[in-house]
Formats: structure tokens, sequence, C-alpha cells
């Protein structure tokens, strides 16, 4: 196959994972919603994960950026530019770590989410720690985060675990 042919299917994958995510993330009623926007989906993270997965960190970055500009042009909640920038293209490209760990799935899982952990906890800090009822602007961007993001780890790597025990990260390579 040629360069440019597999450019173009890898593209198309992208596009397509970034459909489901958003179809799990967006679309279907989250498990749990907290008060500022953050929730636990039904697995909306795991496709972004998967591809990660499959085709490493650049590309999986570039499918994750994609997919935080999306998500936050059919309703993010902005306040600032910095911050949209922290909470959408950043946070979500974050899931790209999950590419470094193709042999160790569950660990990319990790890497991903807590990459993804890092950029809302800098939001939370720097523009939402008016908010903080308990720890001050840390403790409460920590526990606030780290409360639905846990979940979504969770989740995502029962998930991403019995994906690979049927051998299906190399499908349709």
């Amino acid at each position: 196959m040629s360069k440019s042919a597999e450019r173009t299917k890898i593209i198309t994958e992208a596009v397509s994972v970034m459909g489901l995510t958003f179809v799990l993330k967006d679309i279907l009623p989250p498990l749990y919603h907290l008060p500022q926007r953050g929730s636990i989906t039904v697995a909306g993270m795991v496709p972004l994960l998967w591809f990660a997965l499959r085709r490493g960190f650049g590309w999986g970055t570039f499918a994750g950026v994609v997919y935080g500009l999306v998500h936050m042009s059919l309703g993010g909640y902005v306040i600032d530019p910095i911050q949209a920038l922290l909470d959408y293209p950043l946070a979500f490209g974050a899931l790209g770590f999950a590419g470094f760990f193709k042999k160790i799935p569950l660990a990319g899982v990790a890497a991903g989410i807590f990459g993804r952990f890092v950029f809302h906890f800098i939001s939370g800090v720097w523009f939402f720690g008016e908010y903080a009822k308990i720890g001050g602007p840390i403790g409460w961007s920590i526990i606030y985060n780290g409360s639905y993001l846990l979940g979504e780890f969770l989740i995502s790597a029962l998930i991403i675990d019995i994906l690979v025990k049927r051998k299906l990260l190399e499908i349709y390579m």
C-alpha cells in the first residue's frame, strides 16, 4: 500500500473513531454528571484510547486534538482562550499518550487519562478555583477532576482489557 493510501486509511479510521467518541460521550446520557460539566460516560474515551494504542502517539494526539476542538465547538464551556485550550484540544489530545504503551495497553489507558487529568487540573486551579469548597483551588481541582476521570479510567481500562484479551488491537491493520 502506498504512503498516501496508508495515510488516507489512518485518517479515515481517525474520523470514524472521533464519530464513535462523539456518540458515546456527547449523545448518550452520561452515567454520572458533575455540576460544572465533568461526567462519567458510557466508555466515551475508549475509541480515542484504542486508536492511540493502534496508531501511536502522533496519530492518537491528532485524533484527540481534533475531537477536542469539535467537542468545544458543539457546546463546550469556555470562559477564556487559555482555559479553552487546556480543557479541550490539549486535554483530549493527551489521550494520545496511550500510544506510547502499545505493548502494555492498560498502562496506555492510565497514561492517556492521566494526561487528560493534568490539563483539566491546571484549568481547574487557574480558572475555576473560585468554586473550591474544600482543599482550596488545588485540592478542589484534584477532587473534582479526579472523581470523574477515575470513573472514566475504570470503565476504559475494563473495556480495553476485554478488547486486548480478544486480540482486537491489530484488527484490520
